[in-house]
């Protein structure tokens, strides 16, 4: 029972976060297509049997269902949720035409497919230029306050008192952007420039892969230089520069998770960092619980639900068919080719992203269940 009070948090925390990401995601197909004149027929929060549901005044079904893993929006014309063709679209009428997905252009199809993973990035975007201009944006000093002994730092000749300018002709302003960049690099050489007492120094250093164990058992390779920077200061920004810092900061989270998966395919990080629903769960959970208050545990729920915006966005932008991303490349080969695919080689492809889909769930749920947290949580959840 003290499990229970303790931890009840985390099924609550991940179905928020879920409905918001996935309410954003579908309402930027939703929005879009009525603004191309797209009659949509369903929106729905989750798959199964309705919960709630309601329809509007266009004809649409609003919904929430019973289970809260994604959700889709179904256009005029579509056979199902994966947005394919219906056998009767042309023997539609004219005025059914006119409101059909699949009747409209090139270029609004588009539009209407890529709308769903740009709401992800853009409601990220704007969630963290709100919290940059009303709270400020937290970073510390690229300034080296202790380096540590045999370090990839100390190896390179990083001394007490060096201010990072720069890595590999990047300007660094904070130590958050120097770690964001030695963590993902892992063993690529860095070209640094250094502030020392007024005297700019040139050093290449290559940090040391470490492997870091979280509390929960997770095992990452990371890069590490070795310095530690004391002081941290929160830095409130004007609309503009909230924006741009957002605009960074999403850029980096996507050029990252990009590079990580590079490397995951490479062999360079191991794929066992990949994780599922589960981990989304216990990472939704774990940061409603990290703040010293309410206030400060929404917070902190809020900013991982940025970054999960952004990833779910990226993700969907991945070339698989199912995917926003493999609808786009279907488009991509009607503008070069003048026609669509055929329709056997679009549910062959279908059946193929499918299964793709299903595999990665299945490999990374798998993951998520052989690490140590998963048996003590559901040990203390049962007992």
């Amino acid at each position: 029972m003290d499990f229970l009070i303790n931890n009840w948090i985390y099924i609550p925390a991940f179905i928020v976060v879920i409905t918001v990401l996935v309410f954003v995601h579908e309402y930027g197909h939703y929005k879009v297509a009525r603004l191309c004149g797209v009659k949509v027929d369903v929106f729905a929060i989750g798959f199964g049997p309705e919960l709630w549901g309601r329809y509007d005044k266009k004809g649409c079904r609003w919904k929430v269902c019973a289970v809260p893993f994604g959700g889709y929006v179904k256009f005029h014309g579509d056979a199902g949720v994966a947005s394919d063709a219906s056998d009767e679209i042309e023997d539609m009428s004219e005025e059914e035409k006119r409101t059909s997905f699949h009747h409209k252009s090139l270029l609004q199809r588009s539009a209407v497919v890529f709308a769903g993973p740009a709401a992800n990035f853009i409601f990220a975007i704007v969630a963290m230029a709100i919290l940059f201009m009303a709270l400020g944006q937290a970073q510390t000093p690229p300034v080296a306050g202790e380096v540590q002994p045999n370090s990839a730092a100390a190896e390179a000749g990083i001394e007490v008192g060096d201010r990072v300018i720069s890595v590999n002709g990047s300007a660094v302003d904070s130590f958050e952007e120097l770690r964001r960049t030695v963590l993902v690099g892992l063993d690529e050489p860095l070209n640094m420039k250094v502030d020392r007492d007024g005297r700019m120094i040139d050093l290449a250093v290559t940090p040391h892969i470490v492997e870091e164990v979280d509390a929960d058992g997770n095992i990452q390779k990371i890069g590490r230089l070795g310095i530690v920077s004391t002081g941290r200061e929160f830095v409130r920004h004007g609309p503009i520069s909230a924006l741009a810092s957002a605009v960074d900061q999403t850029w980096f989270i996507t050029t990252a998770t990009l590079k990580g998966v590079g490397q995951m395919i490479s062999g360079a990080r191991d794929t066992k960092e990949l994780s599922g629903p589960l981990g989304i769960l216990k990472m939704s959970g774990d940061a409603a619980k990290r703040g010293e208050d309410l206030v400060d545990n929404a917070l902190s729920l809020f900013n991982f639900m940025i970054f999960v915006s952004i990833s779910l966005g990226l993700i969907n932008l991945f070339p698989i068919p199912m995917l926003d991303g493999g609808h786009l490349v279907f488009y991509a080969y009607e503008a070069v080719r003048g026609k669509p695919p055929s329709a056997k080689a679009m549910e062959f492809s279908f059946r193929i992203g499918l299964s793709l889909v299903l595999m990665l769930m299945v490999f990374a749920t798998w993951n998520d269940v052989n690490k140590p947290w998963v048996k003590d949580f559901f040990t203390g959840l049962f007992s």
